[in-house]
């Protein structure tokens, strides 16, 4: 019909037509129960053809390793802004040098510097900071949070199990991409007796303010 087989003219015509699809292969396979599904896979001229069994090995391994390349991909991203993100969120309410703290950590296996840990302070104690850039649906990259004992754990996106985990080991927690990550901040500082000022204005005229300063 459409005389492509570019990516997104595919996936522009499967979402026009879908329901005539679904319906077609709903009757195929209500007319013959020994519809087989053949995937073929070329690579340099060489093509190998696999069955339905087949096929779904293939496509697993893939997804689990998309999942696993991205996954890294975030971590490694999370590890070069922690200092900047959380600075930022500390001068948008105003909180004084003294009462946050960053500092690199050496990983003797590697005898490299790992990553910068950051701290909120009071005159009491430190609060160790984590970032984790990793998406929803990669819980397990939150294990590494709990097992370093962080107090204050800060991702884009976290899933209801990342949320519970950290509430049952008394982990405050910020999500970046929900609607009250701000206010979820502002009581961590009230919590942790920072003093702050809350935050009221544009944000993105004041992150163009702040970031000259900071990176």
């Amino acid at each position: 019909m459409y005389n492509s087989s570019k990516k997104e003219i595919v996936i522009d015509a499967s979402e026009k037509h879908y329901d005539a699809l679904h319906e077609i292969i709903e009757k195929l396979v209500e007319s013959d129960s020994e519809l087989e599904l053949i995937l073929t896979i070329k690579f340099n001229g060489v093509s190998v053809d696999l069955n339905i069994s087949e096929s779904l090995i293939v496509i697993n391994t893939l997804a689990v390793k998309r999942s696993a390349l991205r996954g890294g991909a975030w971590s490694t991203a999370g590890k070069q802004v922690e200092k900047h993100l959380m600075l930022t969120l500390c001068k948008l309410y105003s909180v004084n040098e003294e009462y946050y703290e960053s500092k690199f950590i050496k990983d003797r296996s590697k005898n490299v510097d790992r990553e910068i840990d950051f701290y909120l302070k009071n005159p009491s104690n430190k609060y160790l900071c984590e970032v984790k850039l990793m998406g929803r649906g990669n819980p397990e990259s939150a294990d590494a949070i709990f097992a370093r004992h962080s107090n204050i754990f800060v991702a884009d996106k976290l899933s209801d199990q990342n949320k519970h985990q950290a509430d049952e080991l008394y982990v405050d927690w910020i999500e970046l991409h929900s609607k009250d990550w701000q206010e979820r901040f502002e009581t961590i500082l009230v919590k942790l007796n920072i003093p702050h000022t809350k935050f009221t204005g544009n944000l993105d005229a004041e992150l163009d303010r702040l970031f000259p300063g900071i990176f």
